[in-house]
């Protein structure tokens, strides 16, 4: 069983009676948001969907911590940022001068990324929340038990603890009216109202209930969104998923502060970039989002390199030869009859469909292999997929050809093979007499008026090279076609041999070949 189903029936399970199955994710706007932290948002969509294929009722929330304070300034924004530090994000201005706030810019650049997915969720912007009073009751809730709060959370740390610190502990960041930032020393809170001064010099004493400047700690902000929004799922990360990690002290705080039992969890992993085993990071640079995987692969493959996946499993996203294996899973899979596959993978596939529409493309590895032979004319791509019998329009080539061409010129330019414009008399003068005699036989085969089938074709390649020897047959052949590669494109590996045919024409493949 999938697991996106195991956790779906292990909620009806436990919650028969439920009428609607509240599924939540959340992530602060701090910087651009990496695909690591969509692993966060597309673990409780693949549940969504499952519950929904069970026939129940669903709500799918994710809320942006924008009433977080501004932490860190990222690489990618103006060190001057540093101002803002203390700052709700959602009162910060715009890094790049396009949106109403700091905020905003992140959230709709992941937000439309989102939409590209398909996942479209109930978007809670938690500085609206705040400000509104949604939560006064609950902050005056954590503020009463704020010396239970401090024993729970010291229950899970292992350093030693005060009275005078318990005295002192108060569950909330209180943002300053002047100067908007939380450098605020508490002094009390007595009849429900606050009295405090600021770093910047300012005082004051504000009733809780009516106050629009304060927010919960994290570990206490959670469960009480757990009890505000009904939540029955929510996953989380495995910084927060350890015994002594944030789900294990918020669930104490939801028990014993406010009266509710925690929803269920699901704890992911992280996800790295190939070469790096870092944790992905929005303020450290070391990232990618989501909205640069979508310039090379299409949602329904990112979407299934998720699913595949349990979520306490942690991958690597590459961007090197691994894209070809990755759409050459994905094909394989979709293209073959559901009987034929694992019950996994035939749910993983039903879990990533974008559409249901089912799109007739070309191979992204034949694409990736046409079009620099062709000075990526996607025209030449469609012309030379014809011409190995795969007949598609223009623009069922085109979409394959912008993100094939994309991941060659900005991630894997090596793979940017050119065909060479003069003979290589160098290299053909490095060749041994057999290999001058299969270049011989190769052309001869090039220059035979017959027109044969690509198959017909490449066994009368093998055939020029061919040995009894199994083993020394497949190193002649790796040799010839290594041979040809490089005379003809000056390179040790290059694409199937009919595809270069076709690509680059016989007349010029004999003028290359012939010495």
């Amino acid at each position: 069983m999938h697991w996106a189903y195991r956790i779906a029936e292990e909620l009806i399970r436990k919650h028969p009676d439920r009428e609607t199955f509240v599924c939540a994710s959340g992530i602060s706007p701090s910087g651009s948001i990496h695909i690591g932290n969509f692993r966060e948002v597309v673990t409780t969509y693949f549940v969504v969907r499952a519950l929904q294929h069970l026939d129940k009722k669903t709500r799918f929330i994710f809320s942006w911590d924008d009433f977080d304070r501004f932490r860190k300034v990222p690489k990618n924004v103006d060190p001057t940022f540093e101002q803002y530090i203390g700052m709700p994000y959602s009162e910060i201005p715009c890094p790049f001068g396009c949106h109403s706030s700091y905020a905003e810019h992140f959230e709709r650049e992941f937000e439309q990324s989102l939409r590209d997915f398909g996942i479209v969720p109930d978007f809670i912007y938690q500085s609206k929340e705040y400000q509104s009073g949604r939560y006064q009751t609950q902050i005056v809730q954590a503020l009463q038990n704020r010396k239970q709060v401090y024993d729970i959370l010291m229950n899970f740390k292992t350093s030693e603890h005060s009275m005078e610190e318990r005295e002192r502990f108060y569950p909330i960041n209180v943002y300053c009216e002047v100067c908007r930032k939380d450098t605020v020393n508490i002094h009390r809170f007595q009849d429900e109202r606050l009295s405090y001064t600021c770093s910047c010099g300012h005082s004051n004493s504000i009733k809780v209930e009516e106050a629009t400047n304060i927010k919960l700690n994290w570990k206490v902000d959670w469960p009480m969104r757990w009890q505000a929004e009904d939540v029955i799922f929510e996953p989380g990360g495995r910084d927060h998923s350890s015994a002594t990690g944030s789900f294990n002290v918020s669930k104490e705080i939801a028990s014993h502060i406010y009266n509710f039992q925690a929803p269920e969890y699901e704890p992911y992993d992280f996800i790295s970039i190939k070469g790096s085993g870092e944790k992905m990071s929005s303020s450290s640079g070391n990232n990618i989002t989501p909205g640069e995987l979508l310039n090379i692969y299409t949602p329904e493959v990112i979407l299934f390199m998720f699913a595949k996946y349990q979520p306490n499993a942690p991958f690597h996203i590459g961007l090197d030869d691994d894209v070809i294996r990755n759409y050459t899973e994905y094909e394989r899979f979709s293209h073959a009859e559901k009987s034929q596959l694992k019950e996994e993978i035939s749910a993983a596939l039903e879990l990533s469909s974008v559409t249901s529409v089912i799109r007739r493309v070309p191979k992204f590895s034949h694409v990736a292999s046409i079009l620099p032979l062709v000075n990526f004319d996607t025209s030449l791509v469609r012309e030379v997929l014809e011409r190995t019998g795969e007949a598609y329009t223009l623009k069922e080539v085109a979409g394959v050809c912008e993100r094939a061409e994309y991941w060659l010129k900005n991630w894997c330019s090596e793979k940017v093979l050119k065909v060479n414009k003069d003979k290589d008399l160098h290299f053909y003068g490095l060749l041994d007499d057999i290999e001058k005699k299969w270049i011989e036989d190769f052309v001869r085969l090039l220059m035979s008026e017959i027109d044969i089938q690509d198959e017909e074709l490449m066994r009368s390649v093998y055939d020029i090279c061919h040995v009894d020897d199994s083993k020394l047959k497949k190193s002649n052949q790796k040799r010839l076609f290594s041979t040809i590669y490089q005379l003809v494109l000056n390179s040790n590996s290059g694409p199937r041999i009919p595809i270069l045919i076709h690509s680059v024409g016989k007349e010029r493949l004999i003028s290359l070949l012939t010495f």
